[in-house]
């Protein structure tokens, strides 16, 4: 089983990392998601994937009777959940807006706040003399 989850994120990561060396911001964004869901199953790995009984205690013992599953991957991975979907909502605003003003979603194109090659070499500073 920990063989397929490593097959599957190692999956995930050549997948995100090829969308993210693509030049469409909106490719850029679902790579930055595969990449969150690819860090997520590697937290939960980490808590060793064992079939166990929740982390109950029962009235009288000090510690659970039996082989129970690790909950700080699991409560990890929920936060890492929300946080993900909060940046995949904030940048959604973000190309949205973007792409209402620039009318493309092509990052190449999205150069608006760097000087043409040509004005930044009318505009450079003279050397003192």
């Amino acid at each position: 089983m920990e063989s397929l989850t490593a097959l599957i994120i190692g999956v995930l990561v050549a997948a995100s990392v090829y969308l993210m060396l693509a030049r469409s911001f909106l490719r850029f964004l679902f790579g930055l998601i595969l990449l969150s869901n690819a860090a997520n199953l590697v937290i939960f790995a980490s808590g060793r994937m064992t079939e166990g009984a929740p982390a109950l205690v029962p009235d009288g013992a000090d510690a659970p009777l039996q082989v129970v599953g690790n909950a700080l991957p699991q409560a990890l991975v929920l936060t890492a959940i929300v946080i993900g979907f909060g940046l995949l909502a904030f940048t959604l605003a973000l190309a949205f807006e973007a792409y209402r003003r620039l009318r493309t979603m092509e990052t190449d194109e999205m150069r608006l706040a760097e000087p043409p090659e040509d004005a930044a070499e009318d505009t450079a500073p003279e050397a003192p003399r």
